[in-house]
């Protein structure tokens, strides 16, 4: 008797894809990576190339370890985990030199700290180590496409209204309030940019997030 081998994009596994966009987001819901989710959002640049490399990493990660998951003795599975992932981070770091290292002095420590980062420890722990590569790796792109989310939202709100610019990789900075608009007394808000901006606008998304989604209020 032959079974029928379940679809690479089921309902099941699209939402790996989608549940942590919303409902399970690693920020909003779960409160995690929040240290750089606060850190590189000064500007949208920084925030894209952080959200591409946490989704590599994570993706890699999550890969790696679910092929190696029977093989892994319990006792060590943190060790390797953490060996594979600051693997990828040392990769990540030295391309982000070689071919982006304006940006990579943006990021400063935070690349080298995406191997403490709680979102990829957890994913592995509690998915990789139990599921197959393809669900493993919808996984690991979900929930770091959701924290990417995060980021770009809050980069692009504190570069816009702090600056009137946006900055994109590859592109540069580019003027996104005419001239016009300041001459009719529009003034930036220095504000935006300065550090507890960027709590109190993750704040504002994880308000929005509750008021919408009702089920995502703790209520007991």
């Amino acid at each position: 008797m032959s079974s029928e081998k379940e679809p690479l994009f089921s309902s099941k596994n699209l939402k790996l894809l989608t549940t942590p966009l919303g409902a399970q987001n690693p920020i909003t819901v779960q409160v995690l990576g929040i240290c750089s989710a606060l850190a590189v959002t000064a500007k949208l640049e920084p925030s894209i190339v952080m959200s591409l490399s946490v989704v590599f990493v994570l993706v890699f990660s999550n890969l790696i370890v679910s092929l190696l998951r029977n093989t892994i003795p319990s006792r060590i599975r943190i060790i390797v985990q953490l060996t594979i992932v600051a693997s990828l981070v040392i990769l990540v770091d030295q391309i982000l030199k070689a071919f982006a290292y304006e940006v990579s002095k943006q990021l400063s420590v935070f690349v080298g700290l995406i191997i403490t980062n709680c979102i990829i420890m957890g994913r592995l722990e509690a998915f990789a180590l139990g599921n197959k590569p393809w669900p493993a790796v919808l996984d690991g792109f979900g929930n770091a496409a959701g924290y990417g989310l995060i980021l770009v939202i809050v980069g692009f709100v504190r570069e816009l209204f702090g600056t009137g610019n946006l900055t994109f990789p590859g592109i540069g900075e580019v003027q996104i309030v005419p001239d016009i608009v300041y001459e009719w007394g529009y003034v930036d808000n220095g504000l935006m940019i300065l550090p507890p901006m960027a709590l109190i606008t993750v704040g504002i998304i994880i308000w929005v997030q509750r008021s919408k989604n009702k089920d995502l209020v703790d209520i007991s």
